[in-house]
C-alpha cells in the first residue's frame, strides 16, 4: 500500500497563506508560527509564481528576526543620541511640534512621504491624514522613483493606469515578447516560466545595455560582440545592447520599419485610435542606419526584431506579441517618451485590447500598484482619482466627512519635495516660500534610495523635525529626531495589489515584538493629539471597506471587495480579483473582477487609445571628458531596494556583502583598473567606491552598479535628480561618471 505524507501543522503553531513581502509579484507563500521558533516558509500554487520562490523569498522569515528589530520608539535627546522612549511621550513630541510648526509656517510646512511598500489600508489612511489631519498638500511616495512614467504614458494613452493589463499568465501563448528595460531574472524569478513558450519558439527580445540574466534567456552566447550581426544570433531570442540612455531611439526606429514595411495593423489603428498621423510623421526621420548611429545597436537587428513581432500579432495570424516596458527604461528624463514609444509600436501592431497580446510596465514595489492608486502621490485622491476634480474631491470629502474645500491641492512630486526640505538662507533661517520643516517618513529609505543622495541627507538633517516609522534602524531612521518601530507583513493583517491588478490579502501569522505597532494606530493616535474630529480606524477590515467606499467610481475602482469578499475567493480556490470591481446592486451577483482591459474600448471619452508623437533628446547628464563613461544602476538577485531588508538576511548578506562596479575588461584595460580593484565612480554631484568586477555582459562604454548600499557604497551619491518633464520621476538609470583607481601607480590609496 502507498501513502502520501502530507504537512502537519504542529500543536500550538499558525499558519497563514500569505504573499511574499517583496517585489510585485507577490508570490504566494504559506507561512507557520510555531511558539518559541523562527516562521517557516513553504511556497504555494499562485497564478504568479506557480510554486516557485526566489532566494529572497525563502528566506523572508528572517527579516521577522532581525537582530536590530526596532522594537521601542526612540527619541533624540539634546546629546544628539536617539534614546528609549514610552509611545506616550514619542507621540507627544510628534504632535507638539507638528503643532508649533504649523501655527507659525502653515500646513504645508509639514510633507508626508510614503512608500510603496505600504499595505492599501495603509496607503489609504496615509493619503487621508495628511489631507484631513495636516491639512498639508505636501505628500508624496518612493513609487514617484519606481512607476512613475509608466503611470504617466498608460494615463495619456490609455485613460488608465494598470502596470499590466491582463494577467502575467497570457505571456505563456504569445510568440513575441518585446521586454525593454527589465531584468526579471534577477529582479522577479520565478515569472522567468511564463516565458518559456516565448522562448522556445524563438520570440523573446531583450533590450538591455548588459548582457543580464533575463538576456542571457534569448540564447545568444557570452562572447557575441556588442554590435552584433544583422540577423537572429540566439536560438531562443534576441538581445539588443544600445548605448545608455538611448532605449526611444530603438523604439522609434522598430515603428519606422513596422510603418514603412507594412506591418501595421491598420485597420485596428483607424477603429481603436487616435493621432496616429502625427506618430507617422515623427518615425519617418528615425530609419534603421539612422538609429544604429545613436543606439549602437545594427540596422539589421532592429529590423529583425520590428518583423518577429508583426508575425506575432493576431493582424498577421500569429499567436500573440507582448510590449513590455520596465525601470531601465522608465527611470529617465525620457522615461514617459520612451514608455509612449513603447505603447505608440503596440497600438500600430494591433496589440492593447486582445486577448493574448497588449502592452504592460513591470510593476516593481510590492504594492507599487496600489500604493500608487489611493492617495499616497502628490496629485491624487482614493480611486485613483485626480485631487484636483471637483468631483473627486466631493465624493471622496464625504466619505471622509470633511468638507471639499479643506482638501489641499496637488503637491510637489517627490524629487523637487526632498529638494525643498529643510532649505536655508545663508543666515541660517528658511525662506519664507512654503518649503517644509518637518517631514514624517513611512516606508522609506531616502537616504539610500533618492538620487543626488548626499543633498537628500543634507536637507534632511536641516528639519526642525524629522520622524521615521520602520521597522528597523534604516540609515534614514538613524537621522530621525522621532523613530517609531511599526509592525510588519507577517505580522498584520491587509492587502496588496500585484503588478497585474489583482488585489490579494496579507494574512498575520506572529505577533509584532515588544512595543512595535501598526501604522493604522499610530496615524489613528496622532490625528487624535492633533485634535481631528475625524475617524481613523484601525482595523485592517474596517479600513479596506472606507478605502472601497473612496474609490467607488474611480478608474481603481475596488467598492465591490472586502477582506470577507478576498478570503471567500481564495478559499474556493479562486485566483484573486482583478481591478475594477465595481459594486453590484442589491439585484445583481457580484462583480467578477476585470483580468483583461480595453477588449471593448479604451476609458477615454472617445473610447481609442491616443497615440503621441515623440522624439529622442538624449539624456541630462551626458558623457564628457570629465566624465567619459555611462553609469547605469540596478538590482542583484540577493537584495531589494535600498537593502534595509534583505541586508539583514545572513544568507542573503553572505551572497552579495557590498556593492561592486561591473566593467567591461575593454575599459578596464583602457583605464588601468584591474579585476578586483577598488575604484572610485566621480559625477557632479559627489563620488562612490566599490570593488571592480570584469565582466563581457557590459558595454565597453558603460559600467554598472547596484543600489543597495548605504554610506560610501551609496550609487545614488552620484545619480542625478534631473527629472521626466511630464512624471517628475529622476533619471536613476544613466549618468556620466570618471573612473578610477582609488590607488595611485605606487599602491598608495588616493584620498579625496
Amino acid at each position: 500500500m502507498t501513502t502520501t505524507s502530507l504537512p502537519v501543522t504542529p500543536v500550538g503553531a499558525r499558519t497563514a497563506a500569505t504573499h511574499c513581502p517583496y517585489c510585485a509579484l507577490q508570490c504566494g507563500m504559506s507561512l507557520t508560527a510555531e511558539p518559541g521558533r523562527t516562521v517557516d516558509v513553504t511556497p504555494r500554487q499562485f497564478p504568479t509564481n506557480q510554486g516557485g520562490l526566489c532566494q529572497k523569498g525563502w528566506t523572508s522569515a528572517a527579516v521577522l528576526d532581525a537582530p536590530d528589530r526596532l522594537t521601542t520608539p526612540l527619541l533624540r535627546g539634546g546629546d544628539g543620541e536617539l534614546r528609549p522612549a514610552s509611545w506616550d511621550d514619542a507621540l507627544d513630541v510628534v504632535a507638539g511640534s507638528v503643532t508649533r510648526i504649523q501655527q507659525v509656517h502653515g500646513p504645508d510646512a509639514v510633507a508626508v512621504f510614503g512608500g510603496g511598500g505600504l499595505t492599501n489600508e495603509k496607503a489609504y489612511a496615509l493619503g487621508k491624514f495628511a489631507r484631513t489631519v495636516l491639512r498639508t498638500a505636501n505628500i508624496d511616495y518612493n513609487g514617484r522613483f519606481c512607476m512613475a512614467s509608466a503611470a504617466a504614458g498608460a494615463n495619456r494613452a490609455f485613460g488608465v493606469d494598470r502596470g499590466l493589463p491582463f494577467p502575467l499568465t497570457d505571456l505563456a501563448g504569445a510568440d513575441a515578447v518585446l521586454l525593454l528595460g527589465s531584468n526579471l531574472a534577477e529582479t522577479m524569478p520565478p515569472s522567468v516560466q511564463h516565458l518559456a513558450g516565448v522562448r522556445s519558439r524563438g520570440g523573446l527580445v531583450v533590450v538591455d545595455p548588459r548582457r543580464s540574466a533575463t538576456a542571457a534567456l534569448t540564447g545568444e552566447p557570452d562572447d557575441l560582440p556588442v554590435t552584433g550581426g544583422a540577423g537572429p544570433v540566439g536560438d531562443q531570442g534576441v538581445h539588443l545592447q544600445p548605448v545608455p540612455g538611448t532605449d526611444l531611439v530603438v523604439l522609434l526606429a522598430l515603428l519606422h520599419v513596422v510603418v514603412t514595411e507594412g506591418l501595421l495593423d491598420g485597420e485596428y489603428v483607424a477603429a481603436r485610435t487616435t493621432g496616429f498621423d502625427d506618430v507617422r510623421r515623427a518615425v519617418a526621420a528615425w530609419w534603421p542606419e539612422r538609429a544604429e548611429t545613436v543606439c549602437g545597436v545594427p540596422a539589421g537587428r532592429l529590423r529583425h526584431v520590428a518583423r518577429v513581432l508583426a508575425a506575432a500579432s493576431p493582424a498577421r495570424g500569429g499567436a500573440g506579441a507582448y510590449v513590455l516596458t520596465g525601470r531601465g527604461v522608465e527611470q529617465s528624463t525620457q522615461g514617459t517618451a520612451t514608455v509612449t514609444a513603447a505603447i505608440n509600436l503596440a497600438l500600430a501592431l494591433g496589440l492593447p485590447g486582445r486577448p493574448g497580446s497588449g502592452y504592460g510596465a513591470i510593476t516593481g514595489q510590492g504594492n507599487g500598484q496600489g500604493g500608487r492608486e489611493h492617495g499616497q502621490k502628490a496629485d491624487q485622491l482614493p480611486g485613483y482619482r485626480k485631487i484636483d476634480d471637483p468631483a473627486a474631491r466631493a465624493h471622496v470629502a464625504a466619505v471622509w466627512g470633511v468638507d471639499p474645500a479643506s482638501i489641499p491641492g496637488p503637491g510637489r512630486p517627490a524629487v523637487e519635495l526632498l529638494r525643498s526640505l529643510g532649505a536655508r538662507g545663508a543666515a541660517g533661517t528658511y525662506a519664507e516660500d512654503g518649503r517644509p520643516r518637518a517631514l514624517l517618513v513611512h516606508g522609506s529609505n531616502l537616504v539610500v534610495s533618492a538620487p543626488d543622495a548626499s543633498r537628500v541627507e543634507a536637507n534632511l538633517r536641516a528639519l526642525d523635525l524629522l520622524v521615521v516609522c520602520d521597522v528597523v534602524p534604516s540609515e534614514t531612521a538613524l537621522l530621525a529626531d522621532v523613530v517609531l518601530p511599526v509592525t510588519q507583513w507577517a505580522e498584520e493583517e491587509g492587502t496588496m495589489t500585484s503588478l497585474e491588478g489583482r488585489v490579494i490579502r496579507r494574512r498575520q501569522v506572529t505577533e509584532p515584538p515588544g512595543e512595535a505597532r501598526s501604522e493604522l494606530w499610530v496615524l489613528a493616535e496622532l490625528a487624535r493629539r492633533l485634535g481631528s474630529t475625524v475617524v481613523f480606524p484601525t482595523e485592517p477590515a474596517a479600513v479596506f471597506d472606507e478605502l472601497a467606499r473612496a474609490s467607488a467610481g474611480g478608474a481603481a475602482d475596488y467598492s465591490g471587495l472586502s477582506h470577507a469578499r478576498l478570503d471567500a475567493d481564495e478559499a474556493s480556490g479562486g485566483p484573486g480579483l482583478f481591478w475594477p470591481v465595481p459594486a453590484a446592486g442589491a439585484s445583481l451577483s457580484p462583480h467578477p473582477g476585470t483580468p483583461r482591459l480595453f477588449l471593448d474600448r479604451f476609458p477615454t471619452p472617445d473610447g481609442r487609445a491616443r497615440m503621441v508623437a515623440v522624439d529622442h533628446v538624449g539624456p541630462s547628464d551626458d558623457v564628457r571628458a570629465d566624465a567619459p563613461v555611462y553609469l547605469v544602476t540596478g538590482r542583484v538577485l540577493q537584495h531589494y531596494q535600498s537593502g534595509a531588508q534583505t541586508r539583514r538576511v545572513p544568507e542573503l548578506d553572505r551572497s552579495v556583502a557590498a556593492p561592486f562596479v561591473e566593467l567591461h575588461p575593454v575599459l578596464g584595460v583602457r583605464l588601468g583598473i584591474a579585476d578586483g580593484e577598488r575604484v572610485r565612480l566621480t559625477s557632479r554631484r559627489g563620488h562612490v567606491e566599490a570593488s571592480a568586477r570584469w565582466t563581457d555582459r557590459i558595454r565597453p562604454d558603460t559600467v554598472f552598479m547596484p543600489f543597495h548600499w548605504g554610506s560610501a557604497g551609496s550609487v545614488n551619491r552620484v545619480t542625478t535628480d534631473a527629472t521626466d518633464p511630464v512624471s517628475g520621476m529622476p533619471e536613476f538609470k544613466v549618468c556620466a561618471v570618471d573612473v578610477r583607481s582609488v590607488k595611485r601607480a605606487d599602491g598608495t590609496e588616493v584620498v579625496a
